[in-house]
């Protein structure tokens, strides 16, 4: 989910000392003991007979029977996912070891942490925290690919969505029709369906008949959290070739920030060797060769519990913010290229909102408001929600009653960000875990 920022017009050198590439060693493959347990398949005589040289016994001129490789076994529960994703998570995985992310050592200065007892003890310490990031971020790659493999065009913008939606709500187990379930676990945020020239915050509100096309260019961003542990990633998806330059463009600047990120690293050297990598691309469109922009005034964000958004913000091009990352913290990497002015503008009917954190008590006028506002901090909280959410919980002609909430500054409305009509934005963001250690892209996955 992006963050909105004011422009920086202040311009910082490259740091010269940016870290090279980390090490990664999982890709957010299931570890041993919940993946795939594979059979000692080795034959120590290898089909020899005993007693003699190739083949030839002693006695009877018998060979052994060579065994025939077992077939790999699933470790844990003998279940699988369906399609649509059905099965619960903790069905999948019972022991409750959920598989890691993407695990990067840290370099440089911080190299030390990897081997600090101190640093190790601390890291234990945050098992828990551990294993609920690591349950929402198995269920996001699940769900992910099984979007990935069944978004076609022709289908609406409305289907998509609650395809998403409706498998988040099965693997966390909270389907979110009891009050507070909500906040127990299930969808992060509402599900981000921008095409084209939007580049976030559009998703379909009740009665929405917009069909996905051929030529679209549609980002996909979702969320899924456990006790209100959020994962945050998004992926573009494009069904004509000549976009793929934008898409790959968007990508190496996403792992591009990942890279860069780390313990004590300053904003404005990660947004400086984003926006280097994105530009280095172009895109040939209708004849026409565009530079791929970074969308300046989108960015990355840190995350808190309960919070989407929560108070930093990782820039995509160079800039003034000298603020550093710190150990413990958990961030959204995500990044955005146009081929249009790379500068994004409210626009088009609004569908998502938050409750406001630490709001000041507003004496509500508006009956209606009043009772929503009860509804959205029993089934919410602080979680983003859309007008489809309260259209599922059975709210009826609510729209004045969050309209005069948004007034009195209790909630926020995120109107969908749009750049020049004609162009064409993409999107690619994964979260990642600032642990005391080792730093953790805990959503990557084997597709990106």
């Amino acid at each position: 989910m992006a963050a909105k920022v004011a422009e920086d017009v202040a311009n910082l050198k490259l740091n010269e000392n940016i870290s090279g590439p980390a090490k990664g060693t999982s890709n957010g493959k299931p570890p041993a003991e919940n993946g795939e347990a594979e059979d000692d398949e080795s034959d120590d005589d290898d089909g020899l007979a005993e007693g003699g040289a190739n083949g030839e016994a002693t006695g009877d001129k018998k060979k052994k029977k060579k065994r025939k490789p077992k077939k790999k076994k699933k470790a844990g529960s003998a279940k699988t996912q369906t399609s649509p994703p059905r099965v619960l998570m903790t069905q999948l995985y019972p022991s409750g070891n959920f598989p890691e992310g993407e695990i990067c050592e840290y370099i440089g200065n911080q190299s030390y942490r990897t081997t600090s007892e101190e640093k190790r003890h601390l890291d234990r310490m945050n098992d828990d925290f551990l294993k609920k990031y690591r349950q929402g971020a198995e269920i996001h790659r699940q769900v992910r690919q099984w979007a990935q493999k069944n978004i076609k065009p022709g289908q609406t913008l409305t289907e998509i969505a609650e395809g998403i939606e409706d498998s988040v709500r099965h693997l966390t187990g909270h389907m979110g029709l009891e009050e507070g379930d909500n906040i127990k676990g299930g969808v992060g945020f509402p599900t981000g369906l921008s095409r084209n020239h939007c580049a976030a915050h559009y998703t379909p509100n009740a009665g929405n008949k917009m069909v996905l096309e051929h030529g679209d260019v549609m980002k996909v961003d979702f969320g899924v959290h456990v006790n209100g542990r959020i994962v945050d990633s998004a992926w573009t998806m494009a069904f004509d070739p000549v976009y793929d330059p934008l898409l790959a463009a968007v990508k190496d600047a996403t792992n591009t920030g990942i890279r860069e990120a780390g313990i004590d690293v300053r904003m404005s050297d990660i947004g400086a060797a984003i926006q280097e990598t994105m530009e280095s691309y172009e895109v040939e469109l209708g004849g026409t060769t565009y530079p791929v922009k970074a969308i300046r005034n989108l960015n990355g964000h840190n995350i808190g519990q309960w919070q989407i958004h929560g108070g930093k913000s990782v820039p995509i091009v160079k800039g003034g913010d000298q603020s550093k990352m710190e150990e413990g913290e958990t961030f959204a990497i995500e990044t955005f290229g146009s081929t249009g002015k790379g500068y994004v503008r409210d626009d088009m009917e609004c569908s998502h909102y938050a409750k406001i954190i630490d709001a000041p008590k507003v004496a509500l006028r508006v009956d209606s408001a009043k009772k929503l506002l009860t509804t959205i901090t029993k089934n919410f909280g602080t979680l983003p929600f859309c007008r489809r959410y309260l259209d599922r919980l059975g709210q009826e002609k609510y729209l004045l009653g969050l309209n005069h909430l948004v007034q009195s500054g209790l909630v926020e409305a995120y109107p969908p960000l749009c750049d020049t009509k004609g162009s064409y934005t993409a999107q690619y963001e994964h979260t990642i875990l600032l642990r005391p250690t080792v730093k953790e892209v805990i959503s990557r996955g084997e597709d990106y």
